[in-house]
């Protein structure tokens, strides 16, 4: 099934790795959606993005996750997708969505490891990135 998936945008990979953090731990919260519809509305990358865009790339996360090589093929069309230069992005904004509940819960944690590592993420930068996620989310 995973030969016929359609070809993704850049800004379509960037949702598309938004989605896999919030479906990774199989409970997508509302204050996940919530914090990927207000980066899409708001991020400048997604200035020109159609935001009816969102549902049909989530059924693809979604469709490939039941997939016994699903996650090998979503890291290939985030690959095909994202522009190297834009991958930290990625990373930003995954860790974003995890934060914006509060916590992470442990698929989450593996989900992010597996981003930093399929994207190559520089350890430290990666760092730099997980606690800039965590202090925008943090609560009084």
């Amino acid at each position: 099934m995973t030969t016929d998936l359609p070809s993704l945008s850049p800004c379509d990979a960037l949702v598309a790795v938004m989605v896999a953090v919030s479906a990774s731990d199989e409970n997508m919260r509302t204050a996940e959606l919530v914090a990927i519809q207000r980066m899409v509305d708001h991020a400048p990358i997604f200035a020109d993005y159609d935001d009816d865009r969102i549902r049909p790339v989530s059924q693809t996360v979604m469709t490939l996750f039941e997939e016994e090589d699903g996650l090998d093929a979503f890291f290939g069309l985030i690959r095909e997708a994202l522009p190297e230069k834009l991958y930290e992005t990625a990373y930003a904004l995954a860790c974003d969505v995890g934060a914006a509940n509060g916590r992470l819960y442990e698929g989450e944690i593996a989900m992010l490891a597996e981003i930093r590592d399929q994207l190559n993420i520089v350890r430290l930068h990666a760092a730099a990135i997980e606690l800039s996620a965590r202090v925008r989310h943090r609560v009084l």
